[in-house]
């Protein structure tokens, strides 16, 4: 009779027996690392001009006002700035956030907000809060890629919604939030990455009055709202009566002030507000004590309205750049939006052309930028590409341009 004997266990040099350790957890095998962070890795190398980092253009950053800001606060109370601090944040800092969202039309006070590092943990921990393994996520398509990762780490079943030209499409939503019963819907109204579109008040008035008659959450990510070169504002969907009690709205400093402070807030609803200071007690106890005092500092001391007004103008004439560039650089037949604000470009390359498989000839040519495909939660179109115009000057972004019009001179299609 044949003798099957178990695999011998390991021994290490001492020959003591040991055993392996667990492997990571299973969560991690449905999320991959973001194609984004990657591309960057890809394109850091200074000759190439890209236009695939969402970043906002460090020589705008008011390194000086910041300065003083950490200066004045390690000069006047640095026991307190350096000390462990609460999970709510800095009152200081709320009450200043909570007066700018008044002054944009959003009544506010600072109870009503937590702070966050950066906005994205706002996400991770409204998700930790509300989505249950296999609970159904709602997200626009094509959707900003850390939210898909996010919505991944907790099991979520995250449902694709359609989209066009403005946005979400509330005929689709209304339709699909009745057959799958979300627990949420994740959307970036204004500028919205990756496609620069901004939804019309009148579709922000069908997703509130979706979210009331179904009964979801709505979480409205806010990153690029004050980056408006043309138009008018739209109201926030928070502020409509129908969704007031089940919106959640996202804030961020990244953008405005520098996004290595990674300073963020939520505004929520009181008991959902509690559950996400919880949830944070368990992630980090609270965000930086000092780079919460040194902004609350800059709020004080420096016109932080001003310097959006100087990054406006700055990004406006990049924005106008790019768009005159483009006939010339993208083949016939591309199409592409006119955002009116953000950081981005949602380009759709003819029929034949893939985005993805023609990044390699791109980046030969010295110039990059993020395909569209990854940012699809459902079917990805091939053909999409997102273009990033805030972080070089006007003139290189026409450089970049004419080498991105030498790929397609060629003839490549990438297919």
């Amino acid at each position: 009779m044949a003798m099957h004997l178990a695999a011998p266990t390991p021994a290490n040099a001492a020959g003591t027996v040991t055993v392996p350790p667990p492997a990571t957890a299973g969560r991690l095998a449905s999320v991959g690392s973001s194609p984004v962070r990657e591309i960057l890795a890809l394109t850091a190398r200074p000759e190439v001009i890209s236009f695939a980092g969402g970043l906002p253009a460090p020589e705008l950053f008011d390194v000086a006002g910041i300065r003083a800001a950490y200066d004045g606060v390690l000069a006047e109370n640095p026991q307190h700035a350096l000390q462990y601090s609460t999970t709510e944040g800095d009152p200081e800092l709320r009450t200043a956030v909570a007066a700018r969202l008044t002054a944009r039309g959003l009544p506010t006070e600072a109870d009503d907000l937590l702070v966050t590092t950066g906005s994205q943990q706002a996400l991770t921990l409204l998700t930790a809060a509300l989505v249950e393994p296999g609970a159904v996520v709602l997200v626009e398509d094509p959707c900003y890629l850390a939210a898909l990762q996010t919505f991944g780490f907790a099991g979520a079943r995250v449902v694709p919604v359609p989209t066009d030209d403005q946005g979400i499409v509330p005929a689709a939503l209304d339709e699909i939030a009745a057959r799958e019963k979300p627990t949420l819907l994740y959307v970036i109204p204004t500028f919205q990455n990756p496609t620069g579109r901004t939804l019309p008040a009148e579709r922000r008035t069908a997703v509130a009055e979706a979210a009331a008659r179904h009964g979801f959450w709505i979480v409205e990510d806010d990153p690029y709202g004050e980056l408006r070169y043309d138009g008018e504002r739209v109201p926030w969907i928070v502020s409509d009566p129908a969704a007031a009690d089940r919106t959640v709205l996202l804030g961020s400093f990244s953008k405005v002030m520098a996004p290595g402070l990674r300073l963020g807030h939520l505004r929520a609803p009181a008991g959902l507000r509690r559950a996400c200071v919880i949830a944070k007690q368990a992630a980090d106890l609270h965000t930086s004590t000092i780079d919460q005092a040194a902004a609350a500092r800059y709020l004080r001391d420096s016109d932080l309205d001003a310097h959006v007004a100087v990054m406006r103008a700055a990004y406006r004439e990049r924005r106008d750049a790019m768009l005159e560039g483009l006939p010339a650089a993208l083949p016939e037949g591309a199409r592409w939006n006119r955002p009116e604000g953000g950081m981005f470009i949602w380009v759709t390359l003819p029929d034949g052309h893939d985005a993805t498989a023609l990044l390699k000839t791109a980046v030969g040519h010295e110039v990059a930028y993020v395909p569209g495909a990854p940012f699809f939660c459902g079917e990805p179109d091939p053909r999409s590409m997102r273009l990033s115009f805030t972080t070089h000057s006007a003139d290189e972004i026409r450089d970049g341009l004419r080498r991105l019009a030498k790929v397609f001179a060629q003839g490549v299609s990438g297919r």
